[in-house]
């Protein structure tokens, strides 16, 4: 397989590097593996932090900046961040008004983010904590107890980060998350599997006339594989899945996220039929969000998130945000 890198060992250091390069408004700590907003920590307000392993792009990373993310701590290809890089990331953005770990539901990322937040606190920040595990595909899988942190991270961090923004305790940024991350669940398609640096070759077989319904972010096995389906079969079948886990209520925000390899022209037509779907279905779309944002480096596919949301999470969502990769209102 061909690759844009220099070599395995360094592909994260080197793209973190040419973040760097990119995006002045952010310190990049290289060595450290630590991303921070450049004006952080910023006085009075709650600092939101998360990570996970790389390979997910533009999770977490490139969602630093204000109404977001105070910092995010990429670990190295599907793998977790450790717990130094956590403690330095909270030390780094606290204000002392607390800082807020955002967690996926992935064995290494809670267990590490778990001794951080001990460890912080220790240090005297205080930390708070919001789960995401909103994909209704599998009750576990090879990384997890429970079901899989996806789409919806970006929806907790957005939500939360722009209450944050807005001056709200910790409590509070805490509860929001929370509550976004209970009304939001997850369903990925995999049409094509994914190719890691180190391994130079498809993680699994997935024959060309097949895909691959549920799929995690990492190529985790889904719920079963089918011969290849057209755009508006898979999304009847992807929204009936988070439709049928989703809590009742009304208008959704909606996220139909590329899984790295899937050009924006399917993308957009994909949306067009999950759509539909959700017009049969008679659910109201408030917002809707088309691109690649929680990836899997090289794998072709989708995924489709919706949230649950009321005035006040649409109000939160609306709110400015200025990372690199997702930006409005400023």
């Amino acid at each position: 397989m061909k690759m844009l890198i220099n070599v395995p060992e360094t592909v994260v250091a080197d793209a973190l590097r040419g973040i760097a390069a990119a995006h002045p408004e952010l310190t990049v700590d290289v060595e450290n593996r630590v991303v921070v907003r450049r004006d952080a920590p910023v006085a009075g307000q709650v600092a939101l932090v998360s990570g996970g392993g790389s390979g997910h792009e533009p999770l977490h990373a490139g969602f630093v900046g204000p109404g977001m993310l105070a910092a995010a701590c990429p670990g190295e290809v599907f793998t977790s961040p450790v717990p130094d890089q956590m403690v330095r990331a909270a030390a780094a953005v606290d204000s002392g008004h607390g800082v807020l770990f955002v967690v996926k539901n992935y064995t290494g990322d809670v267990l590490n983010f778990d001794m951080a937040a001990e460890l912080a606190e220790d240090e005297g920040v205080r930390i708070g904590k919001v789960l995401v595990d909103d994909d209704v595909a599998v009750s576990d899988s090879l990384y997890t107890a429970g079901r899989r942190g996806t789409g919806a991270t970006l929806f907790v961090e957005k939500i939360a980060g722009a209450a944050a923004e807005a001056g709200a305790p910790l409590e509070r940024v805490e509860a929001i998350g929370r509550q976004v991350n209970a009304v939001s669940r997850s369903f990925g398609v995999a049409l094509g599997a994914v190719t890691t640096p180190a391994k130079g070759s498809a993680s699994f077989d997935l024959p060309a006339g097949e895909l691959e319904l549920g799929i995690g972010i990492h190529g985790e096995p889904g719920r079963e594989r089918r011969p290849m389906m057209t755009s508006g079969e898979i999304a009847d079948l992807a929204v009936d899945a988070v439709l049928a886990d989703l809590p009742p209520g009304g208008p959704v925000l909606a996220l139909v996220n590329g899984m790295g390899a899937t050009p924006l022209l399917e993308l957009y037509g994909f949306n067009a039929e999950v759509q539909r779907v959700l017009g049969e279905r008679g659910v109201p779309v408030a917002r809707t969000l088309v691109g690649n944002y929680v990836t899997s480096l090289d794998m072709a596919g989708c995924s489709v998130t919706l949230c649950r949301a009321d005035e006040e999470l649409l109000r939160w969502w609306d709110a400015p945000v200025s990372t690199p990769a997702l930006r409005w209102g400023r």
